[in-house]
């Protein structure tokens, strides 16, 4: 039909409107009317296995999920023969289950299988359940999987294949026994399963479970298996007369009364910047599951850290109160204790020294309230602008690169930007393990949908060994070749030169400044083919829109702030910005980095990103604080360590923080912590860092706790409470609070709502925020007009400089420090590992992730395996300028040559101990990337340190789906209701 048309279709004798594209069970389920369907999930799309959908449509029975509406249609959901068909088609599905409700950990209301049999009022089965020949699997720790419940749906399988874009799981539908296989036929435990959770969330029984719901959930589930089964058999024993009716009464009275006692609590992940939210269903302190569905940025998909990942939360060794050092050794003390000692020698140095000789950092894990307060108190209480975060650690250089040239410091869309974008970028990001959640965005669209990808990375990460085109440039090269790409597409009329006339100013300087970045200049200095540069320049000017995806391999270089730049270039000169599927996006490495920054703490910036050093946006704090702000900026977290060992700095208050293991050159940092006059370090473990404070608060991670978080999309999200803080602990805000309260600060906050009260008139990014208009998993993009309206794309009326258009901003190349020589001979990346965070100091508590990674080790090469006689297993000392670490060898060829790679999992032999001291010259971001080191071989050899639990040691099975077709091809499978049309057609 032409566009705008509209379509009706006759849905049981009534018009509807209908959608283009729209498929019938979508239009059946939002009209209200009551259809079965088993397999269907609206975020996996059409399946197309459990046939109990069936409708009539014009006459013939069509599967509800697989049929796109049409104009005129008219379509019977109720008629005699798609009820017959529903019915015979879940009676195949109860041919595979046994339904034992009331004794099973699922049965809380939301299971598919329940719900339908009692949707079609079924008493009882034509087809007698049969069990499957197969064990239960629980090798997994962390869900199990038991073949004789499951029903073949191939959710999971969709789920895995399309969604996650894993291909662990698939279905031999040519066995005479079908059922879900994990690397065709591997324990779940020794397979490629990451342990995302997606097939979980998806299962509509209790085939998929999370192994901390069993015998937990139910009033009953915990009995012994022999006490399970005889009940289970009295049941089955009572069906033939009772029907199933009476026994689902029971089994609802069960499942009601599970209500009273397990809670579920709407929160947002507390690990990468993606901002997954969902469900955390509690049973007293006991974390039964992780319940995605209707988070923005996740729906149904988490990873194992979101997934699984909470074993820190009741850990044995959480701190529940204060404690104040005595010499070597620290003692409890009450709170008031203390506070108490806090405030009189934050006062004493104040007094002697200055509030300048005092500094404060903020948590990028914490709420943006925290932060808020953080910074509040660094201001108006103490009278210093010594305020950071950990985003000085990696995303301050993108940042820069961002307020350069089109004026915001974010990303310049969504997550669904990204998913729709004809090329994706990815630039110095490990993106499937350090955002795994956007990940799968991208891997979906390349698999499914046709996106183009291209990735620029020293290693072969997952995303590299997908992509269309992978290459790997010298280490701190990167703006080169993006300068020489764009300087070509330039000079070979490839850009949008009307975008640039009209939107963006310097062009003629830029151009001018891109002369010495030829493709022969980018081939020689990065070492790549330039038959691959003029490539990926051509792919980039083609496509259909262009998203760049970067992190830490970019920003972790002393020119990472140019680089940023210098990708922020060459999408304005393409014009990819100002509409969907295009723009900037650095991938923020913490859940609320953005939102820390966000909220003012840095040094030079109050929240909004607005200068402390602008008098009349300083006078209007001051009139709401009613004190007098210092007028310049302060140190940040490189300079603060610096003025330690300078004697400047005497006190800090850190908190939520592992400052002496994640700052660069830690043993130089370690160092500088140790001389501090006095020192407070909130935190939730006694970690690496508490080991050199003072005072150490007891605070509480995020499920204890109220407040809000913003993603790398600036997206804002409300998370609450589901457990009361553990022992003494408190939450953050409430610490801050206190300690400012005893300073004379005279605060009265009693909830993180009426903190954000303040922050929003103050704050015209986040004028309109609210808690209500946050309420539940409703989200704000900012910026967030006062009448609540936000921007989840930017710039689509212009860019946030005075005359609304963008600007490029040249740079020059400058050369890596730390180079190699003859002595420091190798080059070593680092980065994320999936299953940890950081140095795990959270993830490590939760068993099931330390299984499957107990430890760091070293990525090394074949050739230079072979050249020095390691191999997997091997202990291997690397020393750098600064430092020596101790880890085992992994030989694979995901690295290269000389290039060496190690995960940053680990307190023990934490990488940071290797790294330098030299900085972004813009932000003072750690050149982390830039690091050289010699290998010593150290003659012993242990097992290899990925386990063979390990998902790296899998073969996944990647095919496009559930390829039910292949159902369809059984001799024992004929369509539901095809005997009714043959019945009738005799009768005729």
């Amino acid at each position: 039909m032409e566009g705008g048309e509209s379509m009706t279709v006759t849905l049981n004798g009534r018009p509807e409107a209908v959608q283009a594209g729209e498929r019938l069970i979508d239009l059946i389920n939002r009209s209200g009317v009551e259809v079965p369907h088993v397999c269907y999930h609206p975020q996996l799309g059409p399946i197309q296995s459990c046939d109990t959908c069936m409708v009539e449509v014009d006459g013939r029975l069509v599967r509800a999920c697989g049929t796109v509406a049409a104009d005129g249609m008219t379509v019977v959901t109720c008629s005699s023969r798609a009820d017959a068909a529903q019915r015979e088609a879940f009676d195949r599905i109860l041919g595979n289950h046994m339904l034992y409700c009331t004794v099973c950990d699922n049965n809380n209301g939301n299971c598919t299988v329940h719900n339908t049999t009692k949707l079609l009022a079924v008493e009882h089965q034509e087809i007698p359940y049969k069990p499957k020949p197969y064990e239960v699997d629980m090798s997994n720790p962390f869900y199990r999987y038991d073949p004789d419940q499951c029903i073949l749906c191939g959710r999971c399988v969709q789920a895995c294949q399309t969604l996650q874009v894993n291909e662990t799981l698939s279905i031999n539908w040519e066995d005479p026994h079908p059922r879900v296989l994990w690397d065709g036929g591997a324990p779940i435990g020794e397979s490629s399963c990451v342990s995302c959770g997606h097939c979980i969330t998806v299962c509509p029984c209790n085939a998929l479970m999370e192994r901390s719901m069993l015998g937990e959930a139910g009033y009953m589930t915990s009995l012994s298996k022999p006490a399970l089964d005889g009940m289970i058999d009295v049941v089955k024993g009572i069906e033939p007369e009772m029907g199933y009716g009476a026994i689902l009464q029971v089994s609802e009275i069960e499942a009601h009364m599970r209500e009273s006692r397990i809670k579920k609590t709407k929160t947002v992940c507390t690990y990468c910047g993606v901002g997954c939210s969902f469900d955390v269903w509690t049973k007293d302190r006991h974390i039964l599951k992780v319940e995605p569905l209707d988070g923005e940025a996740n729906g149904v998909s988490t990873c194992i850290k979101g997934k699984f990942g909470w074993g820190h939360i009741n850990s044995e060794d959480r701190l529940t109160k204060p404690l104040i050092r005595e010499g070597n050794v620290f003692r409890e003390a009450s709170w008031d204790e203390a506070l108490t000692l806090v405030a009189r020698k934050f006062s004493e140095i104040k007094a002697a020294t200055g509030p300048d000789s005092l500094a404060f950092i903020s948590s990028s894990k914490c709420t943006n309230e925290e932060s808020y307060l953080m910074q509040k108190l660094a201001r108006a209480v103490i009278g210093t602008n010594n305020m950071d975060n950990c985003s000085r650690y990696c995303q301050a250089p993108a940042t820069t690169g961002l307020f350069r040239t089109v004026g915001y410091g974010g990303d310049a869309g969504s997550i669904s930007d990204i998913a729709q974008a004809g090329l994706v970028l990815i630039i110095g990001s490990n993106t499937a393990e350090s955002h795994p959640v956007l990940a799968t965005r991208v891997k979906r669209a390349h698999k499914m949908h046709g996106q183009k990808l291209i990735v620029a990375d020293l290693r072969e990460n997952e995303m590299a060994a997908r992509a269309d085109v992978f290459f790997r440039p010298r280490p701190g090269t990167d703006l080169i070749w993006l300068s020489a790409v764009t300087k070509y597409i330039l000079d070979n009329g490839l850009a949008n030169q009307k975008f640039i006339d009209q939107w963006v100013n310097g062009a003629a300087d830029f151009r001018k400044s891109l002369e010495s970045f030829t493709l022969e200049m980018a081939s020689e200095r990065c070492g790549l083919p330039m038959e691959t540069l003029t490539k990926v320049a051509r792919m980039i000017a083609e496509a259909d829109g262009v998203c760049v995806l970067w992190a830490m391999g970019v920003t972790q270089h002393i020119m990472g702030s140019d680089t940023s730049t210098a990708i922020s270039n060459m999408l304005l000169a393409t014009g990819n910005y100002m509409r969907p599927g295009a723009g900037a996006y650095p991938l923020r490495g913490h859940n609320n980095v953005q939102g820390a920054s966000d909220h003012g703490a840095m040094p030079n910036y109050f929240p909004g990103y607005q200068k402390v050093d602008d008098p009349e946006i300083r006078a209007k704090f001051e009139k709401a604080w009613n004190v007098t702000l210092p007028p310049k900026p302060g140190l940040d977290n490189h300079m603060m360590v610096d003025a330690i060992h300078e004697g400047k700095l005497k006190a800090m208050y850190l908190f939520g923080e592992e400052m002496s293991l994640v700052d660069s050159n830690a043993n130089y940092v370690s160092d500088a912590l140790s001389k501090l006059d006095f020192f407070v370090v909130q935190e939730i473990f006694f970690t690496e860092t508490c080991q050199f404070a003072d005072v150490i608060l007891p605070g509480s991670p995020s499920l204890e706790k109220e407040g809000t978080f913003t993603s790398t999309e600036r997206r804002i999200q409300r998370l609450y409470q589901a457990l009361e803080p553990l022992g003494e602990s408190r939450p953050d805000w409430i610490i801050i609070q206190d300690i400012a309260n005893r300073l004379g600060a005279g605060w009265k906050y009693e909830h993180p709502s009426q903190i954000y009260e303040e922050i929003a008139p103050l704050t015209p990014l986040m004028a309109g925020v609210t808690y209500e208009r946050l309420e539940g998993y409703k989200t704000l993009q900012w910026p967030v007009a006062e009448d609540g309206s936000d921007q989840p794309l930017l710039y689509t009326k212009g860019f946030k400089f005075p005359d609304g258009k963008a600007r490029f901003y040249p740079v020059p190349w400058t050369e890596p420090t730390d180079q190699q020589n003859a002595e420091y001979d190798l080059h070593l990346n680092n980065g994320r590992l999936l299953e940890h965070f950081h140095e795990g100091n959270m993830t490590y508590r939760t068993e099931g992730i330390r299984e499957k990674t107990p430890c760091t080790f070293v990525e090394v090469s074949p050739q230079l395996a072979d050249e020095r006689g390691i191999q997997t297993g091997s202990w291997v000392q690397l020393t750098s300028r600064y430092g020596k670490v101790k880890a085992q060898a992994v030989i694979t060829t995901r690295v290269q040559g000389r290039e060496l790679y190690m995960p940053m999992n680990s307190t023990d032999e934490a990488v940071n101990r290797l790294t330098s001291s030299h900085t972004d010259m813009a932000t003072h971001t750690p050149a982390y990337k830039e690091t050289s080191v010699q290998l010593r071989v150290l003659g012993e050899i242990g097992s290899d340190p990925l386990p063979r639990t390990n998902s790296r040691h899998g073969h996944p099975t990647p095919q496009t789906g559930v390829e039910v077709e292949r159902k369809w091809k059984r001799t024992d499978y004929r369509q539901p209701g095809d005997h009714l049309v043959q019945i009738q057609t005799g009768n005729a």
